[in-house]
């Protein structure tokens, strides 16, 4: 078993291209399931098998609950990015950041734009031991650095297409 370690630190390196430069691409198929409705009782696979869920609409939407649904799949991406550029950022700057924990809550509710649906979420960093004013300049550069924080704030590049592929 390969002995686990953080990514490299020249992952805070800049890019100074003039376009997106992409460094990782995944692809999570959804299939509807038992009740032909991906967030009712759909499967999620990716395509290298490592994630493998069984999504179920919560109790509090009226499903059955049972298993993991798309807002606890979000909340788990953006904690651990969050995470994870909080520790690259620390870690440059030789700073240990030992029991730093992310906490990040997903809210699914109604749009008062359109009247139909939207996310929003809190975010909350413990960083024990770490001097106040120093802490906050740590998550705020790890705001700057993570790209969930950033897509929350500036929204993502996207593109729906009708695929005609199986």
């Amino acid at each position: 078993m390969a002995l686990l370690l953080p990514p490299p630190l020249t992952l805070l390196d800049r890019y100074y291209g003039p376009q997106f430069h992409g460094l990782y691409s995944t692809t999570v198929r959804v299939i509807g399931g038992e009740a032909r409705h991906g967030r009712a009782s759909g499967i999620a696979r990716s395509d290298d098998g490592y994630l493998a869920a069984d999504l179920r609409l919560p109790h509090a939407l009226g499903g059955p609950g049972g298993g993991t649904n798309p807002e606890q799949l979000f909340a788990a991406s953006y904690a651990a990015c969050f995470h994870g550029a909080l520790s690259l950022i620390a870690a440059k700057n030789d700073i240990s950041i030992c029991g730093a924990v992310v906490d990040v809550s997903v809210t699914f509710g109604r749009d008062p734009v359109d009247g139909m649906y939207m996310l929003a979420a809190d975010i909350k960093i413990q960083l024990p031991g770490i001097d106040q004013a120093l802490a906050e300049e740590l998550v705020r550069n790890a705001e700057r650095v993570c790209p969930y924080a950033k897509m929350a704030r500036q929204g993502i590049a996207s593109t729906v297409a009708l695929s005609r592929d199986g």
